[in-house]
């Protein structure tokens, strides 16, 4: 079972906290490839609705990035907003662990200044 437990909150919608993300894991020297946005796959349905937007504009987003570092396997980071604001966690579960080197370089890179 996957866990999610944010480490990072951002005051801004998903879109603009991936680029500033991407931005900040990239002057750490980490390298960054995202696999998927929800967005992109939601388009490609012809009924874009969402359970939590019943009526309105929908900003809900999930975007998933693996971040390459100093050790062998990358690190998933989940990147999940709505209402404006965009959590950031670690996908950690039984199949994958987080390994802890990887976790103190991220984790400082994307500490909001």
């Amino acid at each position: 079972m996957s866990t999610f437990s944010p480490f990072c909150t951002l005051d801004c919608p998903c879109d603009e906290a991936l680029a500033w993300t991407k931005a900040q894991l990239s002057q750490a020297g980490l390298r960054v490839l995202q696999t998927f946005n929800l967005n992109n796959a939601r388009h490609a349905l012809s009924d874009d609705w969402c359970p939590r937007h019943v009526t309105g504009e929908c900003d809900c987003q999930i975007v998933i990035l693996l971040i390459y570092g100093i050790t062998n396997e990358p690190v998933t980071l989940i990147l999940q907003g709505n209402d404006g604001k965009t959590w950031v966690s670690f996908e950690n579960n039984s199949l994958h662990r987080v390994d802890p080197m990887m976790c103190s370089p991220i984790e400082q890179a994307l500490r909001p200044t």
